[in-house]
């Protein structure tokens, strides 16, 4: 299913590169966000909870990696 959001006529950028854009950042704030969902576990002693927000923050973190990885030739023009 493919679906334009409009960013080609609003921002000058490919459809494409938006999207990768907004899930790089959207990961990396939500890996900052768990941060602190993280500390609120711990100091009120939920080590399962506080383990729970580790896990997501690892995979948030590999998602915003993995898109700096695709962004970066696309943003020279390449793919």
């Amino acid at each position: 299913m493919t679906s334009s959001n409009g960013a080609d006529e609003l921002t000058g950028t490919q459809d494409k590169v938006y999207n990768l854009i907004w899930f790089t950042e959207a990961s990396l704030r939500n890996a900052t966000q768990l941060g602190g969902y993280i500390a609120d576990a711990e100091r009120d002693g939920d080590t399962e909870l506080a383990e729970f927000f580790r896990k997501a923050q690892r995979v948030s973190r590999k998602g915003g990696e993995l898109g700096k990885r695709l962004l970066s030739p696309r943003l020279d023009g390449g793919a």
